[in-house]
């Protein structure tokens, strides 16, 4: 019996056994353009999965895509780490993130919504949602990739988001390739950010 489980602005996710993605169709785009699109995303995701299986990334297993709109992948039990981050050792859950975020990053894959929403805890952290993922080994994405988990962290977990970051960097640093010219960037991207605001 297929259920329902999360709606977002880009697919439906049903819980049927497994997980399946599904690109629905957006009325408002031109039809030719949707498809497109709808394709394009599935396939990447699709190919972003099989790469962190070779890796053996904890994350989904790709099961089949249909390489148009629909995903079916492995479900990923456990807890959310947005639920558990405050009531845990965080200095050591975070240091996990940093971590795991290095080695997508040297595998030259981009999160695009690393939230700890999107991470689940059963034993490890293991990562979830890569339909806003690319594949890229630019600096700059690399950074902008940071900086959204920074924000993530001061957005949901305000009372111990700066230690949290910290801790998350140490990780991040002892895998990660080129880590001074990332965390220069970083430094740049935050920059950036903190100026637009106060305009």
């Amino acid at each position: 019996m297929k259920k329902i489980i999360g709606m977002g602005a880009e697919a439906t996710i049903y819980l049927d056994g497994n997980i399946i993605k599904d690109r629905t169709r957006k009325s408002y785009r031109i039809p030719q353009i949707d498809n497109k699109l709808r394709k394009f995303r599935t396939k990447r995701e699709a190919k972003i999965l099989r790469k962190l299986e070779e890796l053996e990334f904890p994350a989904p297993r790709l099961i089949k895509t249909d390489e148009k709109e629909k995903i079916e992948m492995d479900l990923i039990k456990g807890t959310k780490v947005r639920d558990i981050l405050e009531k845990s050792d965080y200095h050591q859950l975070s240091e996990e993130i940093g971590k795991k975020v290095a080695i997508i990053h040297n595998a030259g894959i981009i999160h695009g919504d690393l939230t700890t929403s999107n991470m689940m805890f059963d034993k490890e952290v293991k990562f979830i949602d890569f339909g806003l993922s690319f594949f890229s080994e630019k600096v700059e994405d690399k950074a902008v990739d940071l900086h959204l988990l920074r924000q993530a962290l001061e957005s949901k977990h305000y009372t111990i988001w700066h230690k949290a970051f910290l801790s998350v960097m140490k990780g991040y640093k002892s895998k990660v390739k080129g880590f001074e010219e990332i965390h220069k960037r970083y430094e740049r991207v935050e920059s950036r950010g903190r100026n637009k605001h106060k305009g």
